[in-house]
């Protein structure tokens, strides 16, 4: 109820107004710490020298954004526009071949980059797995496929593994455990998919298809085996209306943002000032909560970057990958909150709706969700830090459910109907801005660090009490009731297209 329930436009407006405000605010305050601490000797590591002319150092703490753009910047350009250029030739002029092609360039690549034994390791897991899905037994599947991904995670064996690959070179290790990783969540799929087939099974080559195409091999994102089958057999590569002009308009916008992340790391240092606490103490309430929001936008716009590049070399290849991640900014429910959509409808797919089916029993979710959170916690492989991030978001997915369940009870569900539109949604709106902070607090630990999560949390919820609280609070009640006008507005468009559709 209040879905579609408009509100006054003054209204919307004061809304804005007021977000508008708190984000300049809290913007100032980070901006004026980063520049007190350029400086400073324990930022030494993380801010190193950048815009020498604007007299601004850049915060360089995230290797993985540092890496993509220094050591990893020749092998992208050159990997993936030769991937492009491959692809391009098949597609006109053997396109019923082209999965076989973009196979065996892969094939070509990972050689050339890891060596022989690392693609023998590769070969030997995605045997396993096929001669596993010859039994189309799904739990068997499911059993070995963990087990090879623990291979992968867990001590001594993904030591012994790894020790297999000799040399050494910068982004060796990154390189081994994404592309292990990556590889056995396909397998899986593949067994799975095989497993559920009536006649007969998928051959080998479908699998090395699947696993060894390049754009995904080494940082993915996991487009499950059913679509990729059924999307790289097709013969007849027809384009939609103004596809590839969508395609530069997306490429253009992930250039724009690589640009606008470099610029905000010469004036905000977002990941840097976390580090020391005893700094973190000197700000206000609302810089601290500006950081902590602005880590988690910063993870988005991170993976938004990644699998939007990979997407657009994808949708190149005919290919329709996994959507890039929803923004965390509009968020405001447990279930939609992932950095990394691929493996989200993954575990979807095979772990959280086929054991929790429609997810209307309590009993079912909650096992449905640990058995979910379980299978991400070897993923991103075990340790302290992902056993609490796991256990906080399960609980906090689980508890999402409870409160709906207990609100859906008939005594609140006739209050509700008897209450305007409205009113219903602002009452929910109050609700959504807790569930924003908690989402924000519980990725906090696995972002940054658990300190500054606890730090963030105590000020906020205790010393802060209430002006600091309630204020925050508000504001972000503020932005939610910006988010569910989006929505509404979105609910209406699609609406009308399906009704366009009937007609």
């Amino acid at each position: 109820m209040g879905v579609k329930a408009a509100l006054p436009s003054y209204e919307l407006g004061f809304y804005a107004l007021v977000v508008t405000c708190a984000v300049v605010y809290s913007g100032s305050g980070i901006f004026e710490a980063s520049r007190d601490s350029m400086n400073r000797k324990a930022f030494r590591e993380g801010i190193k020298p950048g815009w020498h002319y604007f007299g601004r150092k850049m915060d360089v703490a995230d290797f993985e954004w540092v890496m993509w753009f220094t050591s990893f910047r020749n092998i992208i350009i050159f990997a993936l526009s030769g991937h492009v250029l491959f692809g391009k030739i098949c597609s006109m002029t053997v396109p019923q071949h082209r999965a076989v092609m973009y196979m065996l360039y892969g094939i070509s690549a990972v050689l050339g980059s890891m060596g022989l034994v690392y693609l023998m390791i590769i070969l030997s897991h995605c045997l396993v797995l096929y001669s596993v899905a010859l039994a189309k037994q799904k739990w068997l599947c499911y059993v070995a496929g963990l087990c090879c991904l623990a291979s992968f995670k867990v001590e001594p064996f993904s030591s012994w593994q790894s020790g297999f690959v000799t040399g050494a070179f910068d982004l060796q290790d990154v390189l081994f455990y994404g592309g292990s990783s990556f590889t056995i969540m396909r397998c899986m799929s593949f067994a799975l998919e095989s497993s559920e087939r009536k006649e007969g099974i998928y051959s080998i080559f479908d699998l090395l298809k699947y696993n060894f195409y390049l754009p995904f091999f080494f940082f993915g994102p996991v487009m499950t085996f059913d679509q990729f089958h059924a999307q790289v057999s097709t013969r007849e590569l027809r384009r939609k209306d103004d596809e590839l002009k969508n395609i530069r308009v997306h490429a253009l916008l992930h250039v724009g943002a690589i640009i606008a992340v470099d610029i905000f790391f010469h004036f905000f240092y977002i990941l840097t000032l976390p580090s020391d606490l005893k700094f973190m103490n000197r700000l206000s309430d609302w810089s601290l909560a500006g950081l902590a929001y602005s880590n988690l936008v910063y993870d988005w716009v991170k993976a938004a970057v990644m699998f939007g590049v990979i997407n657009t070399i994808a949708r190149l290849d005919h290919l329709d990958p996994p959507q890039p991640p929803k923004c965390i900014t509009m968020l405001y429910v447990f279930a939609e909150t992932h950095f990394d959509r691929g493996i989200n409808d993954w575990l979807c797919k095979y772990v959280y709706d086929h054991i929790g089916e429609n997810h209307d029993n309590v009993i079912k979710e909650l096992v449905a969700s640990v058995a979910t959170f379980a299978v991400t916690t070897l993923w991103l492989g075990p340790c302290e830090i992902v056993y609490i991030w796991s256990a906080i978001n399960c609980f906090g997915l689980n508890f999402e459910l409870w409160v709906q369940k207990f609100f859906q009870q008939r005594p609140f569900a006739k209050l509700e109907a008897k209450i305007p539109e409205g009113m219903s949604r602002r009452i929910r709106a109050v609700f959504g801005a807790v569930n924003f902070w908690a989402i924000v607090l519980y990725n906090i630990p696995a972002l940054n660090s658990l300190e500054f999560a606890l730090l963030v949390t105590k000020r906020l919820l205790l010393t802060g009490f209430p002006v600091s609280t309630l204020s925050i609070w508000f504001i972000t009640y503020c932005g939610v009731q910006l988010i569910k006008e989006r929505e509404r507005i979105l609910a209406i468009e699609e609406e009308k297209i399906d009704k366009a559709k009937v007609e």
